[in-house]
């Protein structure tokens, strides 16, 4: 079996993000930046499932700018077999929306033919939680979305998922799509040794003109703001002084 993992590069999820005095952006100036979150736990899933015997191959795709490839050798260093970076740098400044590169991915899906195809169910930037889902309605792959457990059983894939009345499980017939959500499991650490021979491990470039896909974007940002600091609280002596404030002051009870 052969499996595709995505991922992508984000600012860090330690980092306290800035906004561009101008308000046009957030500040990438001096900024580490990092494989999504949710990435890593598709990559340690992938990993987990060719350790097991279960998968032969697992490749790491990302789309972005030259710099991405960062995260491939990362992924590279957690396990990943090889790697395929879509270089958008040459063809756009902005940011490549979801639809974009679901249609990306929809043509490395094609020339890889994978067995499974795993992402994390968004990217902490932008929170959009669509590309996994566009990708299958592209493909016309079955899709198992925020799971929390993936089992493969023969041509068959059970995965649980976390929904908001709890978990639901669903079988799957493979080739298909999987979102992890963040219980899936927990992202190993890459050692020294892994590191450097990721280093000599494969990595393709490609670039969207070349798959045919065109990534200018639909959207334009007008501003971005920083959210509103929170107000500091207060404390109070007894119920009857809260009851006071709630009915008198915030005027949520009456």
């Amino acid at each position: 079996m052969k499996i595709l993992v995505a991922v992508k590069r984000v600012i860090d999820y330690n980092v306290k993000i800035r906004v561009k005095p101008d308000n046009s952006d957030v500040d990438l100036t001096n900024v580490k930046m990092a494989m999504n979150p949710f990435c890593e736990i598709a990559v340690e899933e992938a990993v987990r499932l060719k350790e097991r015997g279960v998968a032969s191959e697992v490749v790491a795709v990302t789309v972005g700018p030259k710099a991405a490839q960062e995260q491939l050798r990362t992924a590279l260093a957690l396990g990943a077999d090889r790697a395929i970076h879509i270089n958008t740098s040459a063809e756009t400044d902005e940011k490549v929306e979801s639809l974009a590169v679901a249609k990306l991915l929809q043509k490395v899906v094609e020339e890889e033919q994978p067995q499974l195809v795993i992402l994390g169910k968004q990217a902490i930037d932008t929170d959009n939680n669509q590309t996994g889902q566009m990708l299958a309605a592209l493909t016309g792959l079955p899709q198992g979305t925020f799971a929390s457990e993936v089992k493969v059983e023969g041509d068959k894939l059970q995965v649980t998922r976390e929904i908001d009345g709890g978990l639901q499980t669903v079988a799957l017939s493979l080739p298909a799509i999987v979102t992890t959500d963040l219980r899936l499991n927990e992202p190993r650490y890459a050692k020294l040794p892994d590191i450097m021979k990721a280093k000599k491990k494969p990595l393709a470039t490609q670039t969207p003109a070349e798959l045919g896909v065109e990534v200018a974007s639909k959207v334009t940002l007008l501003k971005v703001e920083s959210p509103a600091e929170r107000q500091g609280g207060i404390k109070v002596g007894s119920v009857d002084e809260l009851v006071e404030k709630l009915k008198n002051e915030a005027k949520v009870i009456s």
